[in-house]
């Protein structure tokens, strides 16, 4: 996959896996999530937001580091969890970053050791990451990357008042993948984030069905006159 000094082993995983080519979303926001700033990304179902995802903290992280996590991903089912996991398998092959994922239905003290022994990827539902966050006591100034994927999903289940509750004494970069504008949107990213930059991948959609709109008009005006 040609992205700018992207990792040569997370590269070589990906061209295993037929990634050759990175597409505009994740062409688009790579630099900038390498950079370490705050962003929203805002794309359809299938537009490879989880693969940018996954591969941006494969590239930040690299390799195993002491014990506490540092990335935490904030998915919005025990599906998306597995899914993730088994991307990060894949993708992380050449890596020995370490990668754990906890869900509602979960056996709590099984994730807290398992935790306690070391991770570098912290994936979990909201419920379960407040319940781990509040009894567990993990380093957060290990973290590097706060991310939340499905936001507009979690701010639909009113989830957001927990994950902005654990990412209150964390200064880290903050990641929101969603798959559609709002209001709501906008003002969780306000309360949670410093100036985050905003990638809409939905723009240049709206501007083809803007220039048809003007087409149909002008044809229209011809068939008047």
């Amino acid at each position: 996959m040609k992205l700018k000094k992207i990792n040569t082993n997370l590269q070589k995983a990906l061209i295993e896996n037929d990634l050759v080519e990175a597409n505009e979303l994740q062409q688009e926001t790579f630099s900038t999530i390498k950079s370490g700033a705050d962003c929203v990304i805002i794309a359809p179902e299938k537009s490879g937001k989880t693969t940018a995802l996954v591969l941006n903290v494969i590239q930040k992280l690299e390799k195993e580091f002491q014990e506490s996590p540092r990335a935490l991903v904030f998915v919005s089912s025990k599906e998306k969890l597995i899914e993730m996991k088994q991307m990060f398998e894949k993708f992380g092959n050449y890596t020995n970053l370490r990668v754990y994922g906890v869900h509602d239905k979960g056996d709590i003290d099984f994730d807290k050791n398992h935790i306690s022994l070391g991770i570098d990827v912290l994936i979990g539902t909201p419920n379960r990451l407040a319940e781990l966050f509040s009894s567990a006591g993990f380093d957060v100034n290990q973290l590097k990357m706060f991310i939340v994927e499905d936001t507009d999903e979690l701010l639909r289940l009113r989830l957001d008042t927990k994950i902005a509750r654990i990412g209150e004494a964390i200064k880290t970069q903050r990641i929101l993948f969603s798959e559609n504008d709002s209001e709501r949107l906008y003002n969780f990213a306000e309360r949670i984030m410093i100036e985050p930059e905003w990638f809409d991948f939905y723009e240049n959609e709206e501007l083809e069905e803007d220039d048809l709109d003007d087409e149909d008009d002008e044809e229209a005006d011809r068939e008047e006159e």
